[in-house]
């Protein structure tokens, strides 16, 4: 496996080694060894979720504000631009954010741990995302930035205005978040 470290510390881009011949292709989605050399902690996954999108949803920006969930997120089927956002109050990468094309075709994952908010835009026709979780769904807990933040400035590959869940048109601005002390 290939990780590669992105501008903020602790969010990591994994790209598998694939086997491929014209029958099809082989790789370890993930290794708990290699996971853990790679990004210096062992997290105990509890939770795994899939879901499916057309394009132009825009999903986040989530998080737990208690019971917060680090995330190990791939897309199995279609392209989405994945994003985490930084919400450790006391890391220099506040308020940034990283942004990756994870995509059926690449096989790269995102590892975005605990502290960070979350979210992607299908750029497919659509796309299923597929994520493991080191915490349990908190609805009590769940928090939502505004994915348009002027503040966060997260420049979206957007082709027209992205398709919203009302949780999402309702986020709050980045300045009135709770955030991890």
């Amino acid at each position: 496996m290939k990780v590669t470290a992105t501008s903020i510390p602790d969010v990591f881009v994994i790209e598998p080694r694939v086997f491929a011949d014209d029958r099809g292709f082989f790789f370890e989605s993930y290794n708990e060894r290699e996971f853990e050399a790679a990004v210096g902690r062992k997290p105990a996954f509890v939770q795994s979720n899939h879901s499916r999108s057309r394009r132009g949803v825009l999903r986040g920006l989530h998080y737990q504000i208690e019971q917060s969930q680090g995330k190990l997120v791939r897309v199995v089927v279609g392209t989405v631009f994945d994003v985490a956002v930084d919400l450790r109050a006391s890391s220099p990468t506040f308020g940034k954010w990283v942004g990756e094309v994870l995509s059926a075709d690449n096989k790269k994952q995102l590892w975005v741990p605990e502290g960070f908010a979350h979210g992607f835009l299908v750029l497919s026709e659509h796309a299923e995302f597929v994520y493991n979780t080191t915490d349990y769904y908190a609805p009590q807990h769940e928090r939502c930035i505004l994915w348009s933040d002027p503040q966060l400035a997260i420049a979206w590959p957007l082709e027209s205005a992205p398709i919203l869940s009302e949780k999402d048109r309702a986020g709050v601005e980045f300045s009135s978040a709770e955030v991890f002390r």
